[in-house]
């Protein structure tokens, strides 16, 4: 795919921007440069300035016009509700708590230089109209903000980064009564991404005014703002626009102001061809073609109040499908008209119908709008954006086809579907107040990914296996490291939100509120949505003092102080209970203690921060266990809890660490032949794959694949392999969940660690797929047998397995097809699949950052991957680098499983050559890497020492 278009070229005589405020441009006019709010001399002013610009020849200005509108909105609303003046102001500046309102002179006189916006005056409402020109990727736009004076002030101050056009007509006309104010200034500051208005005379407090622009700019060819993608149907390339704002994006698309904690109400107008369709929030209100040019005009219902980044808009040339929920909400399904033919959008319709009942009667708040689309889009920068009725999903993350689609596939879906639905609440209705609080709508989002799906499919059991193994110990990993960080953090700068959004917001904020949800149950999360006292939820931001009471249980504990230990904290503890040691304490007394847990031997011991911890302790013996109770672990606890048993230890990720000794966990691994249970075995392959890729390229690696194979073989053969073709009734979830997973988990270790038999098996599939042109492959082993099947056979396979991938219609089919082709030992072929991923357009732009992250886990490919990332930095960092976790994503899959000397070595010059701008994910790519190389010096030999004579038989 292309670059951005160049800066400043024309395209029909409308200006092109960049992406950023840097861009903005205020063409040069020889008169005067002032604005104006007409008084009842606006007539022969306007003439005055017409005649200036007529002589002066200058066409294209920047025009921003403000009215006084009186104190009432066009509904007869006066505003928010809540205080005004100063002490309005500091709650809207609010940050990690409320800020002072004395902000020093230099920030009154230069409210601009300050890294927020000052909260002088705040938006109402936004009337915003659009003209969409997809010929050649540009729209020109207006709007009419409605502003509320909160401080006396003389500066407005927003947001934009589109190009300011000249648009000295006004759209509304004069109230009366209301007055002029002369602009003194106006001028952009790049720095902070604002564009600032010096005023005359002040604004006065509890006053209504609006400011109007003019903008033009591109609909790039990128992944944010209001970008386009297109696909191929009977092959002719067709395109759609479509927008992503989050996190600080909308000032990409019009002038705004882009924080969060500024909901407002948008009434949105999209003109285009009518060969085209538009979407956005609400539904369409009214529709006019014109007379002139046979244009469609859409005008949208007005939405309720809500952030900058949740207003969504799309252009394009889908159909869809639609269903109804009991209550009356239409959900239509948009994508393209082969995959809505095919039925690909059926699964996510359905279970989104289902989804929107559950949340309606599991918060006890019903949905705001009357009515949700789900977009799918071919390019996206991520699975999914919640947007507010308008919800947008890259096609793998929500198209089925159930005839080839694996169940694992299926899973992953219906957990984006339920993830992002939960955001039409923790999110879209109620929203942080400011980006260091993301953790509390992630976190409530990822930890229903489980609850949802197990409330669609209560036999997978989510909630209770796979999120220990997935968000748990996924988790525990990051946060283990000492460059981890606080689940909050400090945001100050438009550089800092990239950093809030990564796996310690998603996953740590989803276990501790499970934690919660276990010690304070459903009502968390009524209070959450905070029913009780929110009359109007689309005003309503949240943070995490809206949780901030106290919950009395039988210890009296605070529920905020001990949740600032979790939140205001990096890390976790590892806990230890021990059993009475001493004569002078009771037999059954015992001693429960705590201390940071951190990977390393050099830094681990670090006793300063301690939690508040629930534990849940059940006392007995081997004929009968007593019931559950909590207790409540600070710093160091003695409790009598009648213990007949030796010492105990709780401990996460213990073996890299250095807790225990190397043999312990393989003797562990021991019992797995006796394991008829899928999450035993799930959390046991997620660590082997770990260790795999820290031996594979090690000379006695051979000791540690036989090992796993005699662990896997005999369970394995029991399991055996699925029946060819697809399931029953074409549903992959008819069969049993779990016995699926388990199978599958089996056959993957078989095969990943060269099982004979399984080898055999996946050769002769893609033989007889090759000649008889018939894939007969089991859809839910698919992915598995591909790679096996690449990584065995000649470069015929490859070339057959690259065609198969440029003629599949099925997402999912495409998905596992391009990385099948990564598993190749044939350098040259993955050479040539890097080099054409990013220099062509053969694949798409999303998935380029997969083909280079899984090369790199090819032991055959390390080196080209890491290669390839240093030598082509630049180009992924700017076609990338302001995409949420894509960056992270990229650095940690490339350089996670790097453990020579030479390459850590490698690592810290390429960091202190390039480091910049990829926020904390190198600091942690090196500390990750460090641990790697130490492990193979501190307990590489100790490991294989203990495979060559495995001391005394397994524990069970």
């Amino acid at each position: 795919m292309g670059l951005n278009d160049s800066p400043g070229a024309m395209r029909n005589g409308r200006g092109l921007s960049d992406q950023w405020a840097e861009s903005v441009v205020v063409r040069p006019r020889t008169t005067e440069r002032h604005i104006t709010v007409h008084k009842r001399l606006v007539l022969g002013f306007a003439l005055s300035i017409l005649t200036l610009i007529i002589v002066t020849a200058v066409a294209v200005v920047l025009s921003l016009r403000f009215e006084e509108c009186g104190g009432q909105d066009r509904d007869g609303a006066t505003g928010e509700t809540g205080p005004r003046g100063s002490g309005g102001s500091a709650r809207l500046n609010g940050s990690r708590g409320e800020r002072t309102g004395d902000r020093g002179d230099e920030e009154a006189l230069h409210p601009w230089r300050n890294s927020r916006l000052p909260g002088t005056v705040r938006p109402r409402h936004y009337d915003l109209r659009l003209a969409v020109y997809m010929d050649n990727f540009t729209f020109s736009g207006e709007v009419s903000i409605e502003l509320e004076c909160v401080n006396a002030t003389r500066f407005i101050v927003d947001r934009v980064s589109v190009t300011a056009e000249a648009g000295a007509g006004g759209r509304s006309a004069n109230r009366p009564g209301g007055g002029a104010i002369r602009v003194h200034r106006h001028f952009p500051f790049p720095a902070n991404q604002m564009y600032v208005v010096v005023l005359h005379r002040e604004l006065k407090p509890m006053r209504v005014y609006r400011l109007n622009m003019s903008f033009d700019a591109a609909i790039e060819d990128e992944l944010l703002g209001f970008f386009r993608s297109s696909y191929t149907l009977q092959r002719e390339r067709r395109y759609l626009a479509v927008t992503q704002f989050s996190p600080i994006h909308a000032r990409k698309a019009f002038p705004c102001f882009d924080e969060p904690v500024y909901k407002a109400t948008f009434s949105l107008t999209l003109r285009h061809d009518p060969q085209y369709t538009s979407l956005a929030n609400m539904p369409v209100e009214s529709s006019s073609l014109s007379d002139e040019d046979g244009w469609v005009t859409n005008r949208f219902a007005r939405t309720p109040r809500m952030s900058t980044y949740y207003l969504a808009w799309a252009v394009c040339n889908f159909t869809y499908k639609e269903t109804q929920t009991n209550s009356g909400v239409t959900i239509r399904l948009y994508a393209r008209p082969d995959a809505v033919a095919s039925g690909a959008g059926d699964y996510a319709l359905d279970i989104t119908r289902r989804l929107l009942g559950f949340y309606q009667d599991y918060f006890k708040v019903q949905y705001s709008l009357p009515k949700l689309d789900l977009l799918a889009v071919p390019k996206h920068p991520y699975a999914a954006m919640e947007n507010w009725g308008l919800s947008v999903f890259v096609e793998q993350k929500i198209l089925l086809d159930a005839e080839v689609s694996s169940s694992s596939y299926q899973m992953e879906l219906t957990m984006v579907v339920v993830h992002e639905i939960c955001h039409q609440w923790f999110g879209d209705l109620v929203t942080p107040v400011w980006w260091e609080d993301v953790w509390l709508k992630e976190g409530f989002a990822h930890f229903f990914e489980y609850v949802g799906t197990d409330f669609l499919f209560p036999k997978w059991n989510m909630e209770k296996q796979r999120f220990l193994t997935d968000v748990l110990h996924e988790v525990m990993l990051l946060d283990g490291l000492s460059s981890s960080h606080p689940i909050s953090q400090e945001v100050e700068q438009a550089t800092d939100i990239d950093r809030v959004f990564d796996w310690i917001a998603y996953k740590k904020g989803a276990a501790l509120i499970r934690m919660l949800a276990n010690v304070m149950g459903q009502p968390l999360f009524q209070k959450g949505l905070n029913v009780s006292s929110c009359a109007q939820y689309s005003h309503f931001n949240f943070s995490w003092k809206t949780f901030s009471f106290p919950y009395k249980h039988h210890f009296n504990l605070k529920f905020v102080q001990m949740m600032d230990r979790w939140t205001l904290q990096m890390g976790y503890p590892v806990i230890t209970i021990s059993k009475n040691q001493s004569e002078q304490l009771p037999t059954h007394y015992i001693t429960v203690s705590q201390e940071h847990f951190l990977y390393g031997q050099e830094v681990r011991r670090n006793n300063s921060l301690q939690w508040q911890v629930p534990l849940t302790v059940a006392v007995g013996n081997a004929s009968a266990v007593c019931l559950e109770s909590l207790i409540w672990i600070n710093n160091k606890t003695g409790r009598d809890m009648g213990l007949d048993s030796d010492v105990v230890i709780l401990a996460v990720s213990p073996l890299r660490a250095g807790y225990l000794p190397q043999g312990v966990p393989l003797q562990l691994i021991g019992y797995l032949p006796e394991e008829t249970s899928f999450l035993p075995w799930h959390a046991a392959s997620r660590a082997l794959y770990q260790l795999d890729k820290l031996l594979d390229r090690t000379e006695e690696y051979r000791l540690f694949s036989d090992y796993v194979l005699k662990q896997v073989a005999s369970r394995y053969h029991q399991m055996g392999w699925p029946t060819n073709g697809a399931h029953p009734e074409g549903n992959v979830l008819q069969a049993s969940y779990q016995t699926e997973e388990l199978q599958r988990e089996l056959i993957m270790l078989a095969c990943s660690f060269g099982n004979k038999q399984c080898h055999r098996q996946a050769v002769a599939y893609i033989s007889d797929w090759i000649s008889s042109n018939k894939n007969r492959i089991p859809p839910n082993i698919r992915d598995i047998v591909y790679c096996t099947g690449v990584s065995l056979m000649d470069e015929d396979v490859w070339e057959f397995i690259w065609m198969k991938f440029h003629s599949s219609n099925a997402v999912s089919e495409k998905k596992i097809l391009l990385e099948a082709l990564t598993c190749s030992d044939n350098t040259f072929l993955l050479n040539r699949l890097l080099n054409l991923s990013l220099t062509s357009d053969l694949v798409p732009e999303q998935d380029v950052i997969d083909v280079i992250i899984h090369v790199g886990r090819n032991p055959q490919g390390r080196n080209l991957a890491w290669r390839y990332f240093r030598e082509k930095w630049d180009v992924l960092n700017a076609r990338y680098g302001e995409a949420l976790f894509m960056n992270s994503k990229l650095i940690s899959g490339v350089t996670e499983f790097l453990n020579t000397e030479r390459e850590l070595n490698e690592l810290k010059e390429f960091i202190q050559s390039s480091g910049v701008g990829a926020g904390p994910a190198l600091p942690r790519a090196l500390e990750i890497v460090e641990g790697n190389v130490r492990w193979h010096r501190l307990h590489q030999r100790q490991f294989y020492q203990w495979l060559r004579k495995p001391p005394g038989p397994a524990l069970g």
